[in-house]
Parts: C-alpha cells; sequence; structure tokens
C-alpha cells in the first residue's frame, strides 16, 4: 500500500508538472497562430497508450513516462523532422513566425512552472498558515546527534544564530537545507558566538552515513514500546523521563548520558505518568540502554509541559500573495546554489545527483496534500531551472540561439540548428544515464 500512495503522488505531480509546462508551449504557438502537431504526455515511442486527433493536433498519452512533449511544425526539436526542414517555409510554422514570437513561445514552459510554484506557495499560505518555533524561545539550544556536523564542530545545546550572514529568526525544516548549503554558520554557546565554517565536501559526507537532520529540536525521553527482553517491567508507554540517578533531566540527550555512564547498574529514575510524578528503579543494560524505544509527543503537548512555545500565522488571502512569492523567491534562490554546488567538483555533490527513483524516493509513503503541494512546487522550479539552462534540446539551448539571432540580426542555419540538437540530445541522454545511474548505484551500496 506505501508503494502504491509514493507512486500515485508522483505520477500525479509528475503529470501535472509536464501538461502544464506543455501547455506553455502551447498556448503562445496557437496565439500565434503556429500549427502544433502534437500535444503528449510522457513520449510515444513506436506507439501511444492513448491518442485522439482534435483539429490539427494529435492529443495522447505516451508509454515512457520520462517527461512530455508537444511538436511544433517547422521546429527543430528532438524529432528531427528532417524532411519537413527541408521543404519551403508555410506561414503557420515555428520557423516562419518573428524570433520575439519563437522566444516567447520557448520561455512559455518555463514561465508556467515559476507561476505555478509561486501560485502553490501562494495557496498553501492561504490553507495551511505558518506554524514554528521562535528562534528565541529555544532557549536550550539545539540537539545535533548527526556526525557530520558533530565533526564539523557544533554540539548539543549551539543555538544557531545565522546562517551566512542571514539572521535565523524561526525553526523549521528549511534550516536543514539551508545548513546543507551554507558556507559559514554562527552560533551561540554557553553565552558565546563564534563562527563554524563548514566543510567544502559537507554534502558528500552526509551522502556517506544513514540520513538524519543536521539539526532538530532537543526532546524530551518519552517511553515508546517496552521490548519484550527488557528488564524494566515497570516503565510504561509515554512515561517521561524527569530524573535519573538523582540528576534532574529535561532532554534525551540528558537521559543517554546518563544511562552511558551507568551500564550494567540499577538507578533510581523519576517518571511523569499521567500528570503525577512516579518514583522507580531502573535497570541499566551492559549496552547503556532500558530496553525500550523512544517515544514522541505531539508539539502541543510540548508547548503544555513548557517546553516550548508553537507560534501559529494565519493569513488572509491578499496576505497570502507576499508570504508565498518570498518563499517562491527562497526556494529559487536555494535550488539556483545547489545547482552551483553541483557544478563545484570540490563539493562533491555531483555524487548525490539523483534521477527517478530520487525524485520518487521525495514523497511520502502516506498522503498528506500539504506535503504533495509542497514537493510539486519544488519539482516545477527545478523542472523550470532545468529547461532555463543554455544546452541544445532544451527550452534554453533554443532561448540561447533565438537570442543570438535578435542581437545580431543573424538566424543560425538549419544545419547547425540540427547538429547542436544532436550534441544536446546526446549531452541530455549522458546526464540522464548518470543521474539515474547514481540511483541504481545507492540502491546496491544502500547509500
Amino acid at each position: 500500500m506505501d508503494i502504491v500512495i509514493k507512486l500515485s503522488q508522483f505520477l500525479l505531480s509528475l503529470s501535472l508538472l509536464i501538461i502544464l509546462h506543455e501547455l506553455g508551449h502551447f498556448i503562445p504557438a496557437k496565439l500565434f497562430k503556429t500549427r502544433v502537431e502534437k500535444f503528449y504526455l510522457f513520449f510515444d515511442v513506436k506507439y501511444s497508450l492513448l491518442k485522439k486527433k482534435i483539429g490539427e493536433t494529435e492529443y495522447g498519452i505516451g508509454w515512457l513516462p520520462l517527461g512530455g512533449y508537444v511538436k511544433i511544425s517547422g521546429m527543430i526539436d528532438e524529432s528531427m523532422d528532417k524532411e519537413q526542414m527541408a521543404l519551403p517555409p508555410q506561414p503557420w510554422e515555428f520557423r516562419s513566425k518573428p524570433a520575439w514570437q519563437r522566444l516567447i513561445i520557448m520561455l512559455g514552459g518555463v514561465t508556467v512552472n515559476f507561476i505555478l510554484a509561486f501560485i502553490i506557495y501562494i495557496g498553501m499560505a492561504f490553507a495551511y498558515g505558518e506554524t514554528y518555533v521562535a528562534n528565541a524561545d529555544i532557549k536550550d539550544g539545539l540537539s545535533i546527534e548527526n556526525p557530520v556536523m558533530i565533526k564539523a564542530g557544533f554540539k548539543t545545546g549551539d543555538k544557531i544564530l545565522a546562517i551566512d550572514g542571514k539572521k535565523v529568526e524561526n525553526f523549521d525544516n528549511q534550516i536543514n537545507m539551508d545548513l546543507v548549503m551554507s558556507k559559514q554558520v554562527l552560533i551561540e554557546r554557553n553565552g558565546v558566538e563564534q563562527t563554524i565554517k563548514m566543510p567544502n565536501d559537507l554534502v558528500d559526507q552526509l551522502s556517506k552515513h544513514e540520513k538524519s537532520p543536521l539539526v532538530s529540536i532537543r526532546m524530551p525521553f518519552v517511553i515508546g514500546n517496552i521490548a519484550a527482553e527488557s528488564p524494566n517491567k515497570e516503565l510504561q508507554s509515554k512515561d517521561l523521563v524527569t530524573s535519573l540517578n538523582g540528576q534532574k533531566v529535561k532532554y534525551y540527550d540528558e537521559v543517554k548520558t546518563i544511562l552511558e555512564n551507568n551500564k550494567g547498574k540499577t538507578i533510581p529514575a523519576i517518571v511523569l505518568r499521567n500528570q503525577k510524578e512516579t518514583p522507580l528503579s531502573v535497570i541499566v543494560t551492559k549496552e547503556g540502554k532500558l530496553g525500550v524505544t523512544v517515544g514522541s509527543l505531539g508539539m502541543e503537548s510540548l508547548e503544555k509541559l513548557g517546553y516550548y512555545k508553537i507560534s501559529t500565522k494565519e493569513f488572509g488571502f491578499f496576505e497570502s500573495i507576499p508570504v508565498g512569492i518570498e518563499k517562491g523567491k527562497d526556494q529559487l534562490v536555494g535550488y539556483g546554489k545547489q545547482l552551483k554546488m553541483i557544478f563545484n567538483p570540490e563539493t562533491k555533490a555531483y555524487k548525490q545527483v539523483g534521477g527517478f527513483a530520487a525524485i520518487y524516493n521525495i514523497f511520502p509513503s502516506t498522503w498528506s496534500w500539504e506535503v504533495f503541494w509542497s514537493i510539486t512546487a519544488l519539482l516545477s522550479i527545478m523542472l523550470g531551472v532545468m529547461n532555463l539552462l543554455p544546452i541544445p534540446a532544451l527550452d534554453g539551448g533554443h532561448v540561447m540561439f533565438l537570442l543570438y539571432e535578435i542581437i545580431s540580426g543573424k538566424k543560425p542555419s538549419d544545419k547547425f540548428l540540427e547538429n547542436a540538437q544532436m550534441v544536446g540530445f546526446v549531452l541530455l541522454i549522458t546526464l540522464l544515464l548518470f543521474a539515474n545511474g547514481n540511483d541504481i548505484y545507492k540502491a546496491i551500496v544502500g547509500k
């Protein structure tokens, strides 16, 4: 069932993005009276799953889910229709239109991608608002369990004040992404500010360890399930440990340290059970464990217990617009930084480039419209940026040649464009094989 939910989200998001991207080309082409021969979701290599011709355009669904396309008459594209290009230009063909019209047609797809992302972020701000913990309310600092972060110089209890000079106002999921792409982080430790320089190969280092957040909010030690072989049958699920071996404890990391220091011993403990403190004794195993799983409390419960103050902002429709635009801008800038890291050999981030399996794995195994739309908006930005790269066979390659034509007044020859298209196609296939090869390699080695 988990696979079905993940696959459904993946295909729905991908289909939505492809159809809207291609509509971005289709609509201006029609407005400028340019003939569109095909409009396809997925590729119809040799045959299609569904197809129907309406007017001059054949609409269909292909069997190969690697994208989609519109075939515009008189345009050198992935179809490489040399026979059509050998005939005299016709008024309804792409090549017969003024350069500025051709430029608008080619920019239509990425324009729709960016507009879609901003619309989704505006809609999410209106529908879900914003829930966060103010950075100033994290009195005891953050939990640092990730070995790469510890190696870089971070410690549990550190407060993150700024990332690359930008002040951290609130703690949310975005902070971990910001840290991945950061160069330096300003922290406060025991009342003293200091700057930690992030390693250039941070992404590569993170890939060699089990996935865990770089930083997280410190949580209390809540008992989850009691293992059958546990020596501590007196413990109950949802017990919250408040004292251990005579020491008051507030967070999981404090309990973990005490257990490590008392392996194989029986020590006193106090747990909060049904809002009452209950004293008991616990046996620490030779491994420094209690024979239980760690449970969790909802943020509302943590707020009631005085751990954190949960702040929630709700936005009216017009208030949502600048909030959504700001969120979209941040994601766009962030993805630009990610691409910069990938093309910088020092970061070794290229090793983490993924293909369709990586995109599939982004989606959760439980259905959440909020998560679905958040991922779809990010993928829309990624699709827009990637298509703008000045590579022949991508929209950005066509735009590059059109800008040359507009500036110089000289149109590249059809032969040159055909050769450039072939070079771009080979390059794209190489990138596709590399990205999906990375997916296969990670699946084999388990990282």
